[in-house]
């Protein structure tokens, strides 16, 4: 599994992430990525949820800069990227990613991101 995009401006698709993980229980979204060291490079942590609303991120006890992606049926409605410690980001959605920072560069409000095979 990878995590792709698509720009809206088009253009094929491109990997962001290849090492995905998803946060699929109660306990794994609530920690998040507290109390890792790092995130390698390619990779990403992925909450789904059943509908779209409004989504908290915070970096309390995250001691590494992240790039932020909240989703709405795919497409990317606010992207924001948070400093160690303190960052905070809020916005709608029924998807929220967090990737290393960086790795969302060439991500725009618009484009499009999925979980793909």
């Amino acid at each position: 599994m990878q995590l792709a995009h698509w720009p809206e401006s088009g253009g094929g698709r491109r990997e962001i992430a290849s090492d995905i993980d998803i946060a699929d229980s109660f306990l794994a979204q609530a920690r998040g990525l507290m109390f890792r060291r790092s995130l390698a490079d390619d990779a990403a942590l992925v909450f789904q949820f059943d509908s779209d609303a409004k989504r908290d991120v915070h970096m309390l006890f995250v001691p590494f800069a992240i790039d932020a992606l909240w989703l709405v049926d795919n497409e990317v409605v606010a992207k924001k990227r948070l400093k160690p410690w303190i960052g905070l980001g809020r916005a709608a959605a029924d998807t929220l990613i967090e990737l290393p920072a960086g790795a969302a560069d060439e991500v725009a409000v618009g484009d499009r991101v999925a979980l793909v095979e």
